[in-house]
This record gives C-alpha cells, structure tokens and sequence, in this order.
C-alpha cells in the first residue's frame, strides 16, 4: 500500500473519501468502536492515573492523545523536549509516530517563551508538513505541570 501523509489524507478527505485507504485500528469489544490504547493499568485492569480519563482512545485510524504535562522542573527548552518524548512514546506505544499527528493543542504557561519553545519543538520529525497547531495561554495548568502541555490528534 502507498504510503500515506497528512496532505494525502487531507486530499482524500475532501474528495470524499476520508481516510478510505489507511489501515483501521483493531476495535475493543467497546459498542462505541474505541479503543483504549496505553492507559497504565493494574493487575484488576483498573486505571492506576489519579485522573478519570484514558491517555490514548483510538477511534477507527485515528488517535486522541490527552494532554501531557511536563511533570520535571527546568527550562521552557528542557520541558518542550521531555513533553514531546512523552508524547512521542505514546504515539509508538499505539502503533503511530509524531509524523502521523494531524492537530497539536499546546497549552504554555507563559506564552512570552513561545519562542524558545518553537525552537524546540521544529526540530522534531514532522514528516512533510507540520500539523495543524493551536498554542494559547490558559489561566492555569493541572498542579504540578510545569511550563507546557500538549495534546494531539494522529492517525495510525
């Protein structure tokens, strides 16, 4: 099968054929079709996050990543990078990579380092396009996140 990019979906998506030719995620026995992928589970199967929500649901080939937070001090550069691992092992945990994102919302606690973040962030493979991005400065972010938080929509 040809490889597919995000211009090619996009592509087509708007001839109407949304996705047609990327392979779909194998469904859970879920009756609404998602699919829990790497959420931290115990032995019993419950979740062991303090939070009540999942880190990646698939949904046919695509996949929602909540948002991750930098949970270690250091500069705005330090916790880009450390935020962007963590979100990267998710997306190969769940069978996808950075250059499969679609959409990224960022989340920064102080928006005047935007530009030390982005120096960060472009170095990283993107594939041929970058995705489509939202960046804003909310009032706060969850205690104990320090700097950023990102979250995503990929396909697999």
């Amino acid at each position: 099968m040809e490889k597919q990019t995000r211009r090619s979906l996009l592509k087509n998506a708007a001839a109407g054929g949304a996705f047609a030719a990327v392979p779909a995620l194998a469904q859970s026995a879920s009756p609404a079709g998602k699919d829990v992928t790497s959420t931290k589970r115990d032995a019993t199967g419950k979740s062991q996050t303090q939070f009540p929500f999942t880190t990646v649901v698939g949904f046919g080939n695509l996949l929602f990543v909540s948002g991750i937070g930098c949970r270690v001090p250091g500069t705005i550069e330090e916790n880009t990078k450390w935020v962007l691992d963590e979100l990267e092992k998710n997306l190969v945990a769940a069978g996808s990579s950075l250059e499969k994102i679609l959409k990224i919302n960022l989340f920064m606690e102080d928006i005047k380092q935007f530009d030390r973040m982005n120096a960060v962030y472009k170095t990283r493979k993107w594939g041929a396009v970058f995705p489509a991005r939202n960046t804003v400065q909310p009032a706060a972010l969850p205690a104990g996140d320090y700097g950023l938080a990102i979250d995503c929509v990929a396909y697999v």
